[in-house]
C-alpha cells in the first residue's frame, strides 16, 4: 500500500509543479572559471519540502543521519536538513557547461529515503542534462542512514528538494518542511487543456554546429575549414563527404567563424537579413529552423541569340534535431531556368523517354518553360541519426561523394539526387562507410509502361589513418537491376564481404563490380597530396602484353592541395589530374552502366578523356572570390551514319558495340579538345544559411576534330549575376 501510494503521489506532485523548466539566462560573468566555482558553492541554494503519506505525528520520526543521532526529537528535522543540505553543497560540481553558459534557473529533484535508510532519485528536471547527471551522482554517493519510523516501524518517505542556481542569491534561505494531504494535491493537479499554452520556445542556442547534420556539399564551404581537418596528426577521414558537423567540430570552430561574421544590428530585420536563420524555436530537448532558400540568377551568354540567361529558384529549407542523437533536414525548390547555350544543349542530349525535354544536370528532370526555358522542381531530405558514438545511420535522397579532389571517380556529386541508405562506422582509426542506393535508367529502350527502370547501387569504403600524415582507402561498389523478380538482392546488405563475389555468385551478368583505391599525403600542416585508382575491369596478360586492350578499363587522379599558400590566411590553391580509359564504367548490359538518369556517378565527362585542374579560393570574413581553369582531351563517337561505333566516352553504349579490341587510346574517335574557366567573387549575406550575392564569369572553348549534330567547335562567354544559397555544388564545366 505504501509503495502504490508513494508512486500516486509523486505523479502527482509531478503534475503540481508549475515551474519545473523554467529559467533566465544571466548577463554573461566576467569573473574566471574558478571563481565561477567558488560563487557557485556559497550562493547555492535549495528548498527542501517533504512529501509524506501523511502529516508527521509524535509518534514518527525523521530519517537520521549519523551526525544527528544525538538530538532531541524536536531537532531531528532540523539536523536532517541541515545534514542534506550540507552534504550537497559541498559535493556538487558545478558542470562545466552550464558555468561557461552563465545563467540563472532551478532544478527539482524528487527522491526517497527507503525503509532501509537510503538516498533513491525518483525524478529529477534540469534544463541541461549535466545537471541532471551531477545531482545523480551526487545522491548516490550519500551514506546510508536511519530511515524513518511509524509506529516504531522503518518506513519510506518521499521529499522534493528545488535547487536554485542565481549567482547573486543569499546562503540563508530557510528550509520549510510541508506535508501535503492528497486530496488537497489531487485537486491541484493543472487542468491539461493549459498544455499548448506552456509550449514556447527557449532562448534559442546555436545546436546545429555539433550536431549530426550534414555540412551541405559546397566546394567554397569546405575550403573554409580543410586546412583545420588535414593537419599532422589529426585523426580525421576526409574521403567520405557530406561531413556531420560533429565530426568537424572536433576540429574547426564553427561557432567562433559565425561570431566572427556576426554584424552589429538589434531590429529583428536585421538579425534575419545577416546573421540568423529566419524561424527557430528551441525546446527542452529539441529545436528545429526554417528558412527561405533561393538561387535567383540574371546572366548573359554573348554568343547566344537569346537576350537573357536566368534561373528562378525558391524553396524551403527544414531542419532540427530531437534529443542529442536525432537530426533532420528537408528542403524543396521550384525553379525555373534558361542558361548558356552549351549547358542547354547537354541538358536536352540527356533528356528522359516520355515528353519531358531535358534533364538539368545535378538536379532532375525538367518540363518545358515560356520561351526556350525549363521547370524542375527538387527535393532533398534526410534523417541521420547515432545509436552510439560508433555510429551514424542516414536515410534519405541526396547526392553522396567519395574522395578528397575536385572531381571523384569512384562517387561524386554532379548526378541528379536519388534515394540512399548510409551507414558510417568510426572507431580507432578506420571509418567505413556503407552506401545502399536505387537508381533509374530512363532510356526509351528500358521504359515499361511510363514507369522508368530501376537500379541498385551498393558500395563500401574504408578509410584507415596509417600514420599521422598518410591514409589510405579501398573502395568497392556493385550495380545491379531489378531482373527476375530480384528487387533490391539483400546478399548486398551485408556491410562487411566483398562484392564482386556476391555478383559472381547471383550470375556472371548479374552486376557490374567497380574497385577503387585511394591515398592521401600529408606533407606538411599546408600541403597534401591525394589520388585515386578506379579499376571497372582489367586483364593482367593484356597490360603487361602492351597491346592496350579495351579490357583494361581503369582511370587515375593525382592532385596536390596549398592550405594557407604562401603563407597567406585564407588563400587556398589547389591541383588535380584525372584520366579515365575508354569504356571504363559502361557495361555490355547498358542498365548495369555506372549511371543514373543519363548521368555519371562518378566523373561527369564519363570515360574517354584526361585533364587537368588549377583552382585558387581566397576569402576575407564575409568576401570570397575564386578562380579555375579546366583544360581537358577527349574522345566521343561520331554517330554520323559513316561511322556508328562506340568509342569509350559514353555509358549509355553497350560494349558489344565497340569501335576497337586492342590498341584503345584516350581521346579515340572524336578527338575533342577543351578550356574552361571561370571566375566569380561575392559576399556572404547570411553566414547561418549560406546566402551568397555573388557574379560570375565563364569562358569555355570547345574544340572537336569533327563537327557533328552533337559535337561541333563553339565558344562561349557567359556572365551570371546572382543571389543563392549555396547547399549544393552545381557543375558547369561540362
Amino acid at each position: 500500500m505504501q509503495s502504490s501510494l508513494g508512486i500516486f503521489l509523486l505523479l502527482s506532485l509531478f503534475w503540481n509543479n508549475k515551474k519545473i523548466g523554467i529559467f533566465q539566462v544571466s548577463q554573461p560573468n566576467t569573473f574566471s572559471p574558478f571563481m565561477k566555482y567558488f560563487g557557485f558553492l556559497l550562493c547555492f541554494s535549495f528548498s527542501l519540502t517533504v512529501l509524506a503519506q501523511d502529516d508527521f505525528s509524535d509518534f514518527e520520526t525523521y530519517p537520521v543521519f549519523s551526525e544527528c543521532q544525538n538530538s532531541v526529537h524536536n531537532q531531528e528535522e532540523a539536523c536532517f536538513k541541515n545534514a542534506l543540505k550540507q552534504f550537497v553543497t559541498d559535493n556538487f560540481i558545478l558542470p562545466q557547461k552550464v558555468s561557461e553558459e552563465n545563467y540563472t534557473g532551478e532544478m527539482l529533484v524528487l527522491f526517497e529515503v527507503t525503509s532501509e535508510g537510503d538516498f533513491k532519485v525518483l525524478y529529477t528536471d534540469a534544463i541541461y542534462s549535466e545537471l541532471k547527471d551531477e545531482i545523480n551522482r551526487v545522491f548516490n554517493e550519500l551514506p546510508r542512514i536511519a530511515p524513518a519510523t511509524f509506529n516504531g516501524k522503518p518506513t519510506f518517505v518521499q521529499f522534493r528538494m528545488q535547487l536554485m542556481i542565481p549567482m547573486d542569491h543569499s546562503d540563508s534561505i530557510p528550509v520549510e518542511i510541508e506535508s501535503i494531504d492528497i486530496k488537497d494535491t489531487i485537486q491541484e493537479i493543472p487542468n491539461v487543456l493549459e498544455e499548448y499554452e506552456k509550449i514556447v520556445s527557449r532562448p534559442f542556442k546555436i545546436r546545429e554546429t555539433t550536431s549530426n547534420l550534414n555540412i551541405p556539399l559546397s566546394h567554397e564551404r569546405y575550403s573554409r575549414f580543410e586546412a583545420e581537418i588535414n593537419r599532422i596528426g589529426t585523426n580525421s577521414h576526409t574521403a567520405s563527404k557530406p561531413f556531420l558537423y560533429s565530426e568537424i567540430s572536433k576540429y574547426y570552430d564553427f561557432d567562433g567563424e559565425r561570431e566572427q561574421l556576426t554584424k552589429n544590428t538589434s531590429s529583428w530585420l536585421g538579425r534575419k537579413l545577416w546573421n540568423e536563420h529566419l524561424v527557430t524555436f528551441q525546446g527542452e530537448n529539441y529545436w528545429f529552423t526554417g528558412d527561405v532558400v533561393l538561387d535567383l540568377q540574371l546572366g548573359k551568354d554573348f554568343q547566344s541569340d537569346f537576350d537573357l540567361t536566368y534561373n528562378n529558384a525558391r524553396g524551403a529549407i527544414f531542419q532540427g534535431g530531437l534529443g542529442k542523437n536525432l537530426n533532420f533536414y528537408t528542403v524543396v525548390f521550384e525553379s525555373q531556368g534558361r542558361f548558356a547555350d552549351y549547358f542547354n544543349r547537354y541538358a536536352e542530349s540527356i533528356k528522359p523517354y516520355g515528353g519531358n525535354p531535358a534533364i538539368i544536370p545535378g538536379r532532375g528532370v525538367a518540363k518545358e518553360f515560356m520561351n526556350n526555358g525549363f521547370d524542375y522542381p527538387v527535393a532533398e531530405g534526410y534523417i541521420s541519426y547515432n545509436p552510439s558514438e560508433f555510429f551514424n545511420i542516414q536515410f534519405g535522397h541526396g547526392n553522396n561523394f567519395i574522395g578528397d579532389g575536385y572531381r571523384s571517380l569512384l562517387l561524386s556529386d554532379n548526378a541528379s539526387p536519388h534515394p540512399y541508405l548510409k551507414l558510417n562506422t568510426s572507431f580507432w582509426k578506420l571509418k567505413y562507410t556503407n552506401t545502399w542506393m536505387s537508381l533509374r535508367d530512363v532510356r526509351e529502350e528500358v521504359t515499361d509502361q511510363g514507369s522508368y527502370r530501376t537500379k541498385y547501387m551498393a558500395n563500401h569504403y574504408l578509410s584507415l589513418n596509417l600514420t599521422k600524415r598518410l591514409n589510405i582507402g579501398l573502395f568497392e561498389s556493385v550495380i545491379w537491376q531489378n531482373d527476375n523478380g530480384r528487387g533490391f538482392d539483400v546478399n548486398f546488405l551485408n556491410p562487411v564481404i566483398f562484392y564482386r563475389s556476391i555478383e559472381f555468385s547471383t550470375g556472371a551478368r548479374g552486376g557490374n563490380a567497380i574497385i577503387g583505391l585511394t591515398g592521401k599525403y600529408k606533407w606538411s600542416d599546408q600541403v597534401n597530396l591525394y589520388g585515386q585508382w578506379v579499376i571497372d575491369e582489367f586483364s593482367t596478360s593484356k597490360i603487361f602484353g602492351g597491346e592496350q586492350s579495351w579490357k583494361n578499363k581503369l582511370g587515375f587522379q593525382l592532385g596536390i592541395k596549398y592550405f594557407n599558400a604562401f603563407d597567406v590566411p585564407n588563400l587556398y590553391l589547389q591541383a588535380e589530374y584525372n584520366q579515365v580509359r575508354p569504356y571504363t564504367y559502361s557495361h555490355n548490359s547498358v542498365v548495369l552502366n555506372y549511371g543514373h538518369a543519363n548521368q555519371s556517378m562518378a566523373h561527369l565527362w564519363g570515360a574517354n578523356f584526361r585533364e587537368f585542374i588549377a583552382i585558387a579560393r581566397y576569402r576575407q570574413d564575409r568576401v570570397f572570390g575564386s578562380a579555375k581553369i579546366i583544360f581537358g582531351k577527349r574522345g566521343f563517337d561520331f554517330n554520323d551514319g559513316k561511322d556508328d561505333a562506340y568509342y569509350g566516352g559514353d555509358l549509355y553504349r553497350s560494349e558489344r558495340e565497340r569501335a576497337l579490341e586492342n590498341g584503345v587510346k584516350i581521346g579515340q574517335g572524336n578527338t575533342t579538345t577543351s578550356i574552361y574557366s571561370e571566375i566569380e567573387a561575392g559576399y556572404i549575406v547570411n553566414p547561418a544559411t549560406n546566402l551568397k550575392l555573388f557574379s560570375s564569369l565563364i569562358y569555355r572553348n570547345f574544340d572537336p576534330e569533327v563537327n557533328t549534330s552533337q559535337n561541333f567547335k563553339n565558344n562561349t562567354v557567359w556572365f551570371n549575376i546572382g543571389l543563392r544559397t549555396d547547399i549544393f555544388n552545381w557543375y558547369f564545366d561540362y
